[in-house]
C-alpha cells in the first residue's frame, strides 16, 4: 500500500440504531450495517447494553468508539459488516 492511499476500512460516518446495529459509511463511500448484538455477550462490551450509551457511538481516528475504553477496530467492522 502506498503512503498516500488510505485503507478502505476508514470510517467516515456512523449512526447507532435502536436495534444495536451501526450504519457505517466508509471513506470509499460504501455504506454497511454492522450488528453489535454478538459483542454484547463479551464483558468488555457490557456498557453497550445500555441503549443510551450505545447510541453515543462516534468516530475517533477513523474508528467507531463510545469512550476512551470502548472501541471497535475499523478493519474488523469493515469485514464483518453487510453491504446495503
Amino acid at each position: 500500500m502506498s503512503i498516500n492511499k488510505r485503507p478502505n476500512w476508514f470510517v467516515n460516518k456512523v449512526i447507532a440504531n435502536d436495534d444495536y446495529t451501526l450504519l457505517i459509511t466508509f471513506i470509499t463511500g460504501e455504506t454497511k450495517v454492522f450488528d453489535c448484538k454478538p459483542l454484547l455477550a463479551d464483558s468488555f462490551f457490557e456498557p453497550l447494553k445500555n441503549i443510551d450509551f450505545f447510541k453515543k457511538a462516534h468516530i475517533s481516528g477513523r474508528s467507531v468508539v463510545w469512550s476512551d475504553e470502548i472501541d471497535i477496530a475499523p478493519e474488523y467492522v469493515y469485514e464483518a459488516s453487510k453491504p446495503i
